[in-house]
Formats: C-alpha cells, sequence, structure tokens
C-alpha cells in the first residue's frame, strides 16, 4: 500500500504486478497540540490563517508529500513567508510528534491519523476549502513470493471489517 502519486513514477510501477490499483483509504490534513493545550479555532480558512500566525512555533515535515501539501496550504493561505521562521522542519513524522508532545512546537500540522498520538490532541482537520488528501492505493508487488496472499489481503481491505479499522486509524475507507 503507497501513495497514489508513486504509482504516476514509471520506475515505481515497474514494482509491481500490471493492472488495475485498488484505493483502500484516503487521509486528510488536520492540526494537533500537545495533549492537554487549548484547541485553537481551525473551523474555516481565515480562523485557521489567524491560529498559525498567532501560533509560537508550528512542526511540519516538508521533505514529505504531505509536508508539502502543507506548505502548499500555507501559501494558498497567504501566510508561506509570514510563518516560515517558525516551522521547524522535521525529518519524520515520529521527530513531529514528538516536538509537538515535548512542548517543543506549539501546533503539529500534517496528515491527520498522524496526529492522533500519544501525547497529541486532533484539533481537527483543515478546512474543507484547504483540504488536500493523501490516496492510499494497493497492487501486488511483482517480486512477492506470495501473490495469491496479497491479492487476499488487498480483497480483505475492501470489507467493511477492514474500513472499520481504517476509519478507527484515522484515515477514510475508499468509497465502494
Amino acid at each position: 500500500m503507497v501513495p497514489q502519486e508513486v504509482f504516476k513514477d514509471t520506475g515505481a510501477q515497474a514494482k509491481f504486478v500490471a493492472g488495475p490499483t485498488t484505493e483502500i483509504a484516503r487521509v486528510g490534513l488536520g492540526v494537533a497540540v500537545r495533549a492537554g493545550a487549548a484547541k485553537p479555532d481551525i473551523g474555516t480558512p481565515d480562523a485557521m490563517r489567524e491560529t498559525l500566525l498567532k501560533a509560537q512555533s508550528i512542526a511540519t515535515v516538508p521533505a514529505s508529500a504531505a509536508g508539502a501539501q502543507v506548505l502548499r496550504a500555507f501559501e494558498r493561505l497567504g501566510i508561506a513567508e509570514a510563518v516560515k521562521a517558525k516551522t521547524k522542519a522535521l525529518a519524520s513524522p515520529a521527530q513531529m510528534v514528538e516536538a509537538v508532545a515535548k512542548g517543543e512546537a506549539e501546533l503539529g500540522v500534517f496528515l491527520s491519523n498522524v496526529l492522533t498520538a500519544p501525547g497529541l490532541e486532533l484539533v481537527g482537520p483543515f478546512p474543507t476549502e484547504l483540504q488536500q488528501h493523501v490516496v492510499y492505493m494497493a497492487a501486488v508487488a511483482a517480486d512477492s513470493k506470495e501473490a495469491v496472499a496479497a491479492k487476499a489481503f488487498i480483497d480483505y481491505l475492501k470489507t467493511p471489517e477492514a474500513a472499520a479499522i481504517i476509519k478507527a486509524k484515522g484515515m477514510e475507507p475508499a468509497n465502494r
């Protein structure tokens, strides 16, 4: 299971069995604070803009696909330059979670499912007008030693039972 963008790369496509891919889940961007901290207003683009401008520090992972989406949202809000100095660019989602949980960053801005980690409280998703999703697709690896089992697992991921688990983990199951 990989982000949909992976299948746009010819080299990456060669690592999977030719044929259709299956959308499994999608996850949007959100904002989190340290557990127990006051939750700011992010319900509208204007409220989110003000919250980001007032924040002392913002942690994200800009070197990732989701991080690039976060930076584009800052641009759409017209605050990219204004928040640049207070944005903590971290190398991994785990580092971002740790920075917010320890109070080293006031806000964590990333994929909502990552922001449900212990030590954080999800403020909520981005406003609809700013929301972007990472879509996760599944396919059988070309070098799979258990292609039948892999296909069965992908089929399982499309069931209502799996959808409930996907939802519990902070993602939206694919529409079926």
